[in-house]
């Protein structure tokens, strides 16, 4: 028999127990109910801009609030490595697709592939595919694309048909001869196109045209002396040599607007965010006056860089479902429409293009037809450096400083020493195929 007392002790010891989770319910309550808080940067601008829009996010999951932070583009790759460093990197990031390899390298990026085949809002079809592929390294996607950038031609329509030229030729022989027929009609001091000596994207995409590697040996070694690569130089060096373009740096040039609506010079290649800047800041009476063109290329309608920025999941993130809800969020095709329209930034997702924010605006056009046909610059960490290396030659070259196959060996050489470590590392097994470029 359990004597009352035994009976007493076992009830005061359940009335404790149920007045201490009484106590702790609320305590429980309140930690459940703590919001997620993600950490999203974003460069420039479009820091900005996508302040504005994760709100509409954070109504739509709640329980997740998202703190923006706003980065100049000038400081983020270094804040960016420093995060990594101090193992205080954002959960989610704009990454600019040249940096996509580099911090892959760090193994800094979540893997995305399961993610995106569980998902209804992004799958790989559904944006341009060079676009897409400055995301993936080796097999493994590492960003969605977020916006895009590629080049095209701007060019004066009024002065080409003045030279007889009615429409943008699509071969590289056609266009020399319209830029023939322009420097004549023109006559001295005036170009037929601007082509800036320190800037490498132009060279970089001829070689592209030509079906150029850039790189060889699994992006371990230059291949500028390359056939392919030589020629695109040398029709690069002779629209200097012959004339057709100044050998001017942007530096030299005061302001690219006012000589292009002189007439100084009837092409350049650039950007999308200049049709917003030729639309501000030429003259009214050239509005009709100017147009763009996707770019010609050696047999046919050329390729272009495939440029951009993506976002990104750090592996470090302890909300790693959360930030790719965001990603997703991001991605959908009226959440880019509407950043295009805030921002000007291109939208990454071909179905955008449809859109009449799109359709209706002929300079735009050039871009979405572009962007069918791109190429992804090599997918090593250290590319900008190759490309700042090109640049030098390139120059050199320009001026006539260096012999162009002088210039290219040196160019072979430079790249070769910055990418010995790499070299190093894949020899001893210490890259693995997920990092290796294609």
């Amino acid at each position: 028999m359990i004597s009352r007392r035994r009976t007493s002790a076992a009830a005061v010891r359940l009335g404790y127990a149920l007045a201490l989770i009484a106590a702790l319910l609320p305590l429980l309550s309140c930690v459940r109910d703590q919001p997620v808080r993600l950490r999203f940067w974003a460069m420039g601008r479009e820091g900005e801009v996508v302040a504005e829009m994760v709100r509409d996010f954070e109504r739509e999951n709640p329980g997740i609030e998202v703190e923006v932070q706003q980065i100049p583009w000038s400081a983020a790759h270094e804040k960016l490595l420093t995060a990594y460093v101090g193992r205080s990197t954002p959960d989610v990031s704009q990454l600019g697709n040249t940096w996509i390899a580099e911090f892959t390298a760090l193994h800094a990026l979540e893997p995305l592939d399961h993610w995106i085949a569980a998902s209804k809002d992004v799958r790989d079809s559904a944006f341009f595919r060079g676009i897409w592929d400055t995301n993936v390294i080796g097999s493994v996607t590492r960003g969605v694309p977020w916006y895009v950038d590629t080049r095209v031609l701007f060019y004066r329509r009024d002065l080409l048909q003045r030279a007889g030229v009615k429409e943008m030729p699509v071969t590289w022989s056609a266009w020399r001869s319209a830029m023939e027929s322009v420097r004549r009609m023109l006559g001295p001091g005036h170009y037929a196109i601007f082509l800036p000596t320190n800037e490498w994207p132009q060279p970089m995409i001829l070689g592209l045209q030509s079906g150029a590697d850039l790189l060889s040996d699994g992006g371990t070694r230059g291949d500028f002396e390359s056939p392919r690569f030589r020629r695109a130089f040398d029709f690069y060096l002779s629209l200097f040599r012959d004339q057709l373009a100044p050998p001017f740096s942007n530096n030299q040039v005061a302001n690219m607007y006012q000589e292009f609506a002189r007439g100084t010079f009837t092409m350049v290649i650039t950007g999308p965010w200049n049709i917003g800047e030729f639309r501000r800041r030429l003259p009214p009476e050239l509005a009709a006056s100017w147009t763009t063109a996707a770019l010609p290329g050696p047999d046919g309608p050329g390729v272009s860089m495939a440029g951009g920025s993506s976002l990104v999941v750090f592996r470090s993130s302890r909300h790693r479902d959360a930030a790719w809800r965001l990603v997703e969020f991001l991605s959908r095709p009226e959440q880019q429409l509407r950043f295009y329209r805030l921002s000007g930034d291109l939208p990454a997702r071909v179905e955008c293009w449809r859109d009449t924010a799109l359709t209706r605006d002929p300079e735009a056009q050039a871009f979405g037809e572009q962007l069918q046909r791109t190429v992804s610059w090599p997918k090593v960490p250290e590319f900008e450096e190759i490309a700042i290396r090109l640049q030098d030659q390139v120059e050199r070259a320009v001026r006539g400083v260096t012999p162009p196959d002088s210039a290219l060996a040196a160019l072979d050489r430079d790249v070769d020493r910055i990418l010995e470590k790499r070299r190093w590392m894949r020899a001893h097994g210490l890259v693995s195929e997920h990092e290796e470029a294609p």
